[in-house]
């Protein structure tokens, strides 16, 4: 590949670029890809990068959103980036997409025990893009059993779900709210739910649990996973 122009980066170079100006080293920033630095340094001199600009997109967002956190930000874009392409050329297959916005699209973001702690603002977009979409979400939710206020797998606590809780080992619990079957929930609704709380989606899932009578008033949310996406059907 030929030398990239230093006057116009392309896409990886330049979200990239906005990574540094804000304190991380590329080598921070190879981090968060699973890659070597050196690659990174090959987005401004050989013009690549191509596949990883969905995931560099997404780590930039999370920053903007006030995550500071390198291993936050380095499952932000492992959640995002771009396999590689099989022999024959085909590219693999993905989680999902890193787009909604036309009938048919999703994307997903998910928070871990350290990313919660901090509110888990980088899975704000998903919640706000969906919305500007008009579009729907689910989640699924982690806690210790006894922090739930319903049965496992009620009716009552995950309506139309067949399997909406998973029982783990170490006495947690994970129940989905929420799917493109039961038709999800509103995203404008839930843009503002996080819009009050300050792009703080933790307390904003801790709240609805609470007020719908899902959780005990000190629930620990472990795990938060928020997918959203536009109706196939919808115009």
């Amino acid at each position: 590949m030929s030398p990239a122009d230093p006057n116009q980066p392309n896409e990886a170079a330049r979200l990239t670029q906005q990574l540094l100006d804000q304190g991380y080293t590329k080598r921070q920033v190879a981090k968060m890809l699973g890659r070597d630095a050196s690659l990174v340094s090959q987005f401004f001199t050989k013009g690549k990068g191509a596949a990883f600009v969905g995931a560099l997109r997404q780590v930039v967002r999370a920053v903007r959103g006030g995550e500071r956190d390198t291993e936050t930000l380095s499952a932000v874009a492992q959640e995002n980036v771009e396999r590689r392409r099989t022999k024959t050329g085909q590219k693999a297959r993905t989680r999902q997409k890193d787009v909604v916005g036309k009938p048919g699209e999703s994307m997903a973001g998910r928070a871990g025990k350290q990313a919660i702690k901090s509110g888990a603002s980088h899975l704000a977009p998903v919640v706000h893009e969906t919305s500007q979409a008009g579009g729907r979400l689910a989640f699924t939710v982690r806690m210790k059993a006894d922090q739930y206020t319903m049965s496992a797998g009620s009716t009552e606590d995950s309506p139309g779900l067949r399997r909406g809780f998973i029982p783990r080992a170490d006495g947690t619990e994970e129940r989905t709210y929420g799917s493109a079957s039961t038709g999800g929930f509103d995203a404008a609704e839930w843009s503002q739910r996080v819009a009050d709380h300050h792009g703080d989606v933790t307390e904003a899932m801790r709240e609805w649990l609470v007020e719908t009578g899902r959780a005990v008033e000190d629930a620990d949310i472990a795990y938060l996973e928020v997918r959203g996406w536009v109706p196939p059907e919808q115009q």
